[in-house]
């Protein structure tokens, strides 16, 4: 079933018009027809089957099909910390966690992120990424959106780690506990949140590194293999989802 992001006053209405963006995707990029029925969603948990009826001008009616849903938020709410990676990869990142659930998505400028964003671009970044969750959204069935900040430097991000407490990083130390380890305390009564953070394509500073531990993050390890900032993101993310969700 096809999906449309909405307002929140429209998945609510019984009846109505949608704007031109909108009914123009419906209509000339998803190909809905009369009496197709798709599914409004608002990204704040509320889920409304409706039917859709083309009309002159290119404009798209539609009439509720079934009585509006109301999502439950994820049972723990997951901040992905995210050293912001070059290229695609970001977005593709944001697309994935999306994916698996994540509440809130803090992108990070650290010492050694290669990426360089000026102040001013900051906001102009976190929208093209909600636009990425938008999209990543509307394929996966998810009622929920998360909150995305626009990128944060480092320090900024460690003084956030309160809010999303317990904290987990990759660390790449010498005898550090696997990830399975860091989570045992933790697993006969889920926390309401939880954290992951992921370095840079260059790893944490030692500084930066001392900074997290200092500020209650618990460093833990994935295994034999060093993984690019990407995959590092996912991987938490989804054993994050195994243990919590």
């Amino acid at each position: 079933m096809h999906r449309c992001l909405v307002q929140t006053e429209t998945v609510l209405s019984d009846a109505g018009e949608l704007d031109r963006e909108r009914a123009h995707h419906l209509l000339n990029v998803l190909r809905v027809r009369d009496g197709d029925v798709v599914e409004f969603f608002d990204g704040y948990g509320h889920t409304r089957k409706m039917t859709v009826k083309p009309f002159a001008k290119r404009g798209l009616g539609f009439t509720a099909a079934e009585p509006a849903v109301t999502v439950a938020r994820p049972a723990v709410a997951l901040t992905l910390f995210a050293c912001v990676s070059k290229g695609k990869r970001m977005d593709w990142t944001v697309e994935k966690a999306v994916e698996l659930s994540v509440s809130r998505i803090v992108p990070v400028l650290s010492e050694r992120t290669v990426v360089k964003i000026a102040p001013e671009e900051c906001a102009q970044k976190a929208e093209r990424w909600m636009r990425v969750a938008e999209d990543a959204a509307r394929q996966c069935d998810a009622a929920w959106l998360p909150e995305i900040l626009p990128p944060v430097g480092f320090q900024e991000a460690v003084e956030m780690l309160p809010t999303a407490a317990p904290v987990f990083f990759g660390a790449l130390l010498p005898k550090v506990q696997l990830f399975r380890d860091g989570l045992r305390p933790w697993l006969d009564c889920p926390p309401k949140q939880a954290g992951w953070f992921v370095g840079p394509e260059g790893d944490f500073s030692p500084d930066e590194m001392d900074r997290l531990i200092a500020a209650g993050a618990v460093p833990v390890g994935l295994g034999d293999r060093i993984l690019r900032t990407e995959t590092a993101c996912i991987y938490g993310l989804c054993v994050l989802n195994s243990c919590f969700l």
